[in-house]
């Protein structure tokens, strides 16, 4: 019975190997045409986007002016505040550009774990911490509408992270790009937060927590929905 077998592969080890087909004129256009593509430098990346993003919302404070209150609030506050808004846009935004130890694009279920956490943990910080002074404004629920100033200043202090992120993200998230694309957002309402903790001094519990913590919650879902068509593989 092995005998037929043996002939058989006998037979077809001393066969010439098929040759490949010929490329179609359409394939060998497009190979012609290929470019270079040079690696990304994540911390290099990261760097980039905290630099500009700073200067960009030190430009914003220096353009809306500081808080009128800010010499009677308590000093741990506002520098403590001010810490927690900073890590709250960097940590997002490496997790978000920053691959893992030996992996190649950031992972996404950490930086959706960054989104939530910066989203709930500064609406609640303004819930629970909003110190004022003689100089304070507080809105109430009967002007918590006039709000919507400080909403719009932290969605465009969000803009330039959210911007710089995307273009260096680009073409380079096979999948889980939303997710990535949240945790940018939720770090550009940080820096959005932070331009309003030294500009705005309505200093009442629902106007800091809902509108200056809710623009990481906006800014992260406005992000998610419209960044990964950017950031997705082509």
């Amino acid at each position: 019975m092995s005998d037929p077998i043996d002939r058989l592969a006998n037979h077809l080890a001393n066969q010439a190997a098929p040759s490949p087909p010929p490329l179609s004129a359409a394939l060998e256009s497009e190979l012609t045409h290929l470019d270079a593509v040079a690696p990304r430098r994540p911390m290099r990346e990261l760097s980039i986007l905290l630099g500009i993003s700073f200067v960009y919302g030190a430009g914003l404070v220096a353009a809306l002016t500081m808080r009128r209150d800010m010499h009677e609030l308590p000093v741990s506050f506002i520098i403590g505040a001010a810490v927690a808004w900073v890590l709250g846009f960097a940590v997002p935004c490496y997790m978000a550009l920053v691959p893992g130890a030996g992996a190649v694009t950031p992972k996404p279920q950490l930086a959706l774990v960054s989104a939530i956490i910066a989203s709930i943990g500064f609406v609640a910080l303004g819930l629970l911490v909003h110190p004022s002074g003689p100089s304070s404004t507080s809105y109430g629920w009967h002007n918590f509408a006039r709000g919507h100033t400080c909403l719009e200043i932290g969605l465009a202090s969000a803009f330039v992270p959210v911007l710089i992120g995307a273009l260096f993200l680009r073409g380079a998230l096979p999948v889980g790009s939303r997710w990535i694309a949240a945790a940018l957002g939720a770090g550009g309402g940080c820096l959005g937060g932070l331009v309003l903790h030294l500009h705005c001094h309505v200093a009442d519990a629902l106007h800091v927590g809902l509108v200056h913590g809710g623009v990481v919650i906006v800014a992260a879902l406005l992000s998610a929905a419209v960044v990964p068509r950017a950031t997705t593989l082509r």
